[in-house]
């Protein structure tokens, strides 16, 4: 604020010396006070966003020094955040004087996240300050899990392993390898490595995450997520608070305003009234397991009431295969298609409805006719919540897409397309083969339509003897804390029969890394180099996440040839690491893995960090236009470009009704149409639709359309579930004993300010959020005689945690919910690490499958390099609950099925918070008990999945090869 006269009363105080008089004659001299500046010229300084010809020496002055004008100057580097998938931009101020990084702000070039950042962004310089973070490569000694290290030489560690690797791949152990990724935060680099190396190596968490609802896409319409276009919808239809708290968090939630402000209703499907119910215009608190119910009866009031979109439906569903598949006494024609349907859906009226969740029968056709109406302009959105947490969850998206087909909201303006319509795909250079192996660890022959790796299931399998872990990386992953029966993974990972070689690449420590050989450092978000595409909205963009000290000592002239030379300590990156490490596997090239790590600039010599995303970048469609009107010249010019702005955005959003898009003549020449079908192949494969005489693109299902009717679902032995249905989940009120306390615990759902099990090197979130209770409603508490903060036994199928409840009006009556990230621990003998949030915890085993663990402290004050750690004033660093839960594999999607049965009990008086028990021969006998539910491969003519359904890194498809299984195996 610019100098302003004294007022009457600071007059006064002044000279009766309660504050300083500010006002006397000379007291303010023009280049040390701040109030000589007007309004305009203070305004002026602080734009909203530095421009970016000023990023390489920008001014700003310290507001902690006002009134004295202190000034630092910075250079700002862009880069993306990593705190959660949607990789908002970020910008990094460095200080030029002492070349540290002070603080980050919003990246305005950004296009999804438009410069503005949630809580997680800001907090990113937490996390590079962390005074617990590791700094260097670490080699266990002594036993494994004993928490003791000694610091190692990265040359030593790339050795140690590329021989460990070279070895397996020459015995033909490839299916030894694996690397498992928690938050991959990059563009199909690690598609690149690990079929350089010929193996099927890759393994994920996305079965604990977000399978059910892809699979359940997938059936549709060959893609298996959502991009709703938000801004431009007339009603939003969400299923869980998922957007305001984690996937697309701040990009989605910006846009969801903006269509708020033009007049769109929103509504949110949750149990739990969370922020995003709070600022909705209908919050339906469904009974967790119901949500297909209640999509369903929304379809048949669309249908009932004529409100559907006909010419979609006709044009773009495989509405014909239906009838004669379901219905071949009925003439083909589009009424008896509708009729068909109504009949179908019958049961599914708004009172069953109702009846089943809790959702009223009016609020039901209420939004069931907005959503007719809305018709193309109707936005939806389902990612984790129901689809991640129930017995065929898979059917809720499906449910959900079907609102969207019935409206002819696919793909339109204002309505939900795929997402892979709005993301931008790299060209990588030399690209690998596929691989030729098929590893039944990740996709075992139970699980043929699981839409990922079976992950949750691996430490099972090895315990079966399916196979083991020769060389095993968990990378940005934590299973041990993450996953469902935690402690299972603690009994595999400790045993070097199951696990030869285990390294973790991680930031900072946690519980899945206790139990490694290696833990190797890698960089948080402005440390190391990434691409980032999402759909966020309906443009295309892609983002590059750079180390931006690096990228500062470039700029000074001061380069750099590895990445950790730039970081603190000998912080890497694994982009580096893993050409690294490729090219020692094979040393002189002998074994054909050499070649994909080739420069595609300078032949024969290994590829450069520099040209990889320059090779990327100078294919990507506008850019290198936009880098010569810019100013760039020479060989590295779309790479420079984006070192500057950090992003760049592809397309506006022109990518509409994609699958309208007709074939050219090229594409078409060769080709033949299918008479019965319409769909038009050439060298055996679809490559489109013909549609009132039109030859379009299409979507990448067999029949080339949205398939109400799944053949597939037939063929892979599932006929009850071919069309869109609801199935009751394992915690149906069916299934319950309310006599004996059993409820349902809902505990998958985010708290805005935390990142799974990465929140523990941030201090300001911690700080917002530390603990995790029992949400249960008032008319629940009373039934016990429970009042916050009173101790709750939550007994589940293998054991149970002690917590505390938390009464509040936020739950629906009958549920009761514990938020994820909370509940981070360490034992006394493990490597300090997350002191901001962890407990330190006993750990005992019966060495008969029984384990406890106690909480020995809490959160407490700590000295540091960092002055705020003696000012921790929380001690709750909450309770591990997912330990608790055994494995509940969906056998169609494979998706876990995280909502658990649990019993109530008031603890008994020797049972403390925190306390929990696990019996793990227990949680292998629930295993068993879901494994029996599947039905397994093999599908038609022999195969291990549909050849038309997605598959992470997919092998080689060729007739004969590893998709199908051998006669010998059936």
């Amino acid at each position: 604020m610019g100098y302003k006269k004294p007022s009457f009363i600071e007059n006064i105080a002044e000279k009766l010396g309660i504050i300083p008089n500010l006002h006397k004659e000379n007291y303010q001299e023009f280049q040390d006070d701040m109030r000589h500046f007007s309004d305009e010229e203070v305004a002026q300084m602080y734009e909203n966003f530095p421009p970016p010809e000023k990023w390489d020496n920008w001014v700003e002055y310290n507001p902690k020094a006002w009134p004295k004008k202190e000034k630092t100057t910075y250079q700002i580097v862009p880069t993306t955040c990593f705190n959660c998938e949607s990789a908002c931009g970020l910008t990094a101020f460095i200080d030029k004087e002492s070349g540290e990084v002070k603080k980050f702000e919003g990246n305005p070039q950004h296009p999804g996240s438009r410069g503005r950042n949630c809580a997680k962004g800001p907090a990113t310089i937490n996390q590079i300050t962390d005074p617990d973070r590791i700094l260097f490569p670490l080699k266990r000694k002594g036993k494994r899990g004993d928490g003791e290290w000694e610091r190692v030489s990265w040359d030593e560690v790339l050795d140690i392993i590329a021989a460990r690797i070279r070895k397996a791949i020459k015995e033909d152990r490839h299916n030894e390898i694996a690397y498992h990724v928690g938050r991959p935060g990059h563009e199909k680099f690690m598609n690149w490595i690990l079929q350089g190396w010929g193996i099927d190596g890759h393994n994920s968490h996305t079965n604990i995450c977000s399978s059910g609802a892809r699979f359940g896409y997938n059936l549709w319409y060959g893609y298996d997520r959502p991009s709703p276009d938000h801004s431009n919808a007339k009603f939003i239809l969400l299923v869980s608070a998922h957007l305001e708290s984690g996937h697309y968090f701040n990009p989605h939630a910006q846009r969801i305003i903006e269509g708020k402000m033009k007049g769109a209703k929103l509504a949110t499907m949750d149990p739990r009234l969370s922020n995003t119910a709070s600022m909705s215009d209908y919050w339906l608190p469904s009974y967790p397991g119901t949500e297909a119910a209640v999509l369903l009866a929304m379809a048949l009031i669309i249908l009932q009431e004529g409100l559907y979109n006909r010419e979609y439906l006709e044009n773009w569903t495989n509405w014909k295969e239906y009838l004669k598949a379901r219905h071949s006494d009925k003439e083909i024609t589009f009424e008896n298609y509708i009729a068909a349907m109504i009949e179908e859906y019958k049961e599914f009226t708004p009172e069953f409805a109702e009846k089943e969740s809790g959702v009223k029968a009016d609020m039901i056709i209420d939004i069931a006719r907005q959503i007719g109406e809305a018709g193309e302009r109707f936005a939806s959105h389902n990612w984790r919540a129901a689809g991640a947490s129930n017995l065929g969850g898979w059917c809720v998206a499906r449910a959900l897409h079907f609102l969207t087909v019935l409206t002819g909201a696919v793909g339109a303006k204002g309505g939900t397309s795929p997402n892979s319509w709005n993301k931008f795909k790299p060209t990588q250079p030399n690209p690998p083969a596929p691989q030729k192996k098929w590893n039944e660890l990740h996709f075992p022959k139970e699980y043929p339509l699981a839409f990922f790796e079976m992950s949750q299931l691996l430490p099972h399998f090895l315990k079966e003897g399916r196979g083991k872990m020769d060389v095993y990386f968990s990378r940005v992953f934590n299973p041990v804390w993450t996953y469902p029966d935690g402690f299972t993974w603690m009994e595999t990972l400790a045993d070097e029969s199951k696990f030869g070689i285990h390294a973790a690449l991680t930031p900072t420590w946690n519980e899945t890394a206790f139990y490694a050989d290696f833990v190797l450092p890698m960089g948080l978000a402005s440390e190391r180099h990434d691409l980032n595409s999402y759909a966020t909205h309906g443009g295309t963009w892609v983002a590059f996440r750079q180390p931006v000290l690096r990228e500062a000592a470039r700029r000074n002239g001061k380069p750099v040839e590895f990445t950790y030379q730039a970081n603190p300590g000998e912080v890497w990156e694994e982009d580096e690491f893993w050409i690294e490490l490729s090219w020692r596997i094979d040393p002189d090239g002998s074994m054909g893995i050499r070649k994909t790590f080739e420069s595609p600039y300078r032949p024969g010599e290994k590829i450069t960090i520099d040209e990889y995303y320059q090779y990327i970048f100078e294919r990507v469609k506008g850019l290198p236009e936009a880098a010569k009107a810019d100013g760039f010249t020479g060989q590295f010019a779309e790479l420079e470009y984006m070192k500057k702005y950090g992003a760049f955005e592809i397309e506006k959003g022109e990518s509409y009704k994609v699958n309208e898009n007709e074939l050219t003549e090229e594409q078409l020449k060769g080709s033949k149409v299918d008479p019965e079908t319409d769909v038009i192949t050439k060298d055996g494969k679809a490559i489109g639709v013909m549609v009132n005489g039109k030859a379009c693109v299409g979507f990448p299902t067999p029949s080339r359309k949205n398939e109400f009717y799944s053949q597939t679902m037939v063929d892979w032995k599932w006929p009850e579930y071919a069309t869109p249905t609801y199935i009751k989940s394992h915690i149906h009120n069916e299934v319950l004993d309310k006599s004996k306390g059993e409820y349902v615990l809902v505990p998958t759902f985010r708290l805005p300010t935390l990142i799974h099990s990465r929140s523990g090197n941030a201090k300001w979130l911690v700080e917002i959020s530390n603990r995790n209770p029992i949400w249960m409603h008032p008319d629940d508490a009373a039934k016990w005689g429970f009042k916050t903060g009173d101790l709750v036994k939550m007994n589940t199928d293998i054991g149970y945690f002690i917590d505390k409840v938390w009464v509040t009006q936020s739950m629906k009556p009958g549920v009761v919910a514990c938020s994820h990230h909370i509940g981070r621990w360490r034992r006394p003998q493990d490597k300090i690490g997350n002191r901001w949030a962890t407990n330190t915890v006993n750990i005992e085993n019966d060495g008969n499958g029984g384990w406890k663990m106690n909480t020995i402290s809490g959160v407490k004050p700590f000295e540091s390099s960092d002055s705020d750690s003696k000012r921790i004033f929380w001690k709750d660093g909450g309770v591990h609950q997912n330990i608790t839960h055994a494995v509940h594999p969906d056998p169609i999607s494979g998706m876990h099925c995280w909502h658990q049965r649990v019993r109530i009990e008031v603890p008994g008086k020797d049972e403390k918070y925190g306390d929990i028990y696990v019996d793990t021969n227990k949680s292998h006998e629930v295993y068993k008990e879901w494994l029996a539910m599947t039905r397994p491969a093999p599908g038609p003519n022999g195969e291990r999945r549909p050849l038309w359904f997605n598959r992470a890194f997919t092998p080689d498809k060729s007739e004969g090869g590893c998709y199908y299984i051998p006669k010998e195996e059936k």
